[in-house]
């Protein structure tokens, strides 16, 4: 192997290994959410205490579930071969557009107060935000801009994932839940968002 070869695959191999990784991961809570999709809660008990959650809830997971299955499959370079990448990234967007929206409707009845709502809210509007950027990126044939868009809107995306990955940390550490659940409302998406921020002006 080349010195140039070998230094192309040390590039490649990180982004490739935290695919991998990110898309398992996505595929895992996206299975272990769409439980409200097949037992939708009835009472606001039953949707995570929130008043809101009937029938909010499920349209939020609705959304951020199509967004977790397919958004890990817009970096799969064979797909812009076959001509599916459009098709999957309009259903990607809406996804998005349905979770974020659902999102922000939820947000104000997050049982632990107007501090986690601030998290959530915040992470709503900056989703459906990105997305609509990439999307109009996409429309005006600004396809590197639309990546960049698309990036920040996967990291975004994966928040449910950062989410659950947190909360068993805090019972495992011993932790008191409440303040810890309202730090994790902003910790899920703001590190994500930094690290597309660094990643992309790397790239740059």
């Amino acid at each position: 192997m080349t010195a140039l070869a070998q230094t192309r695959l040390q590039a490649r191999w990180p982004p490739r290994v935290f695919w991998i990784l990110a898309a398992l991961l996505s595929v895992a809570i996206a299975a272990y959410s769409a439980r409200y999709l097949l037992h939708p809660p009835r009472t606001p008990a039953e949707a995570l205490g929130n008043p809101l959650g009937v029938p909010w809830l499920v349209v939020h997971v609705g959304g951020a579930v199509t967004a977790l299955v397919l958004g890990s499959l817009q970096f799969a370079p064979g797909l812009r071969r076959v001509g599916a990448h459009r098709w999957i990234g309009r259903t990607y967007v809406l996804g998005c557009l349905v979770g974020g929206a659902a999102g922000l409707v939820l947000a104000p009845g997050s049982s632990a107060g107007p501090i986690a709502s601030a998290g959530f809210g915040s992470l709503a509007v900056v989703w459906i935000a990105v997305n609509l950027l990439g999307w109009r990126a996409a429309l005006d044939r600004r396809f590197e801009d639309h990546r960049r868009w698309m990036i920040r809107s996967w990291a975004l995306t994966l928040a449910a994932v950062t989410l659950r990955l947190y909360l068993p940390l805090v019972g495992v550490l011993d932790l008191p839940f409440l303040p810890w659940y309202r730090a994790i409302a902003f910790l899920c998406w703001v590190p994500n968002l930094i690290v597309a921020e660094l990643y992309l002006r790397r790239r740059a």
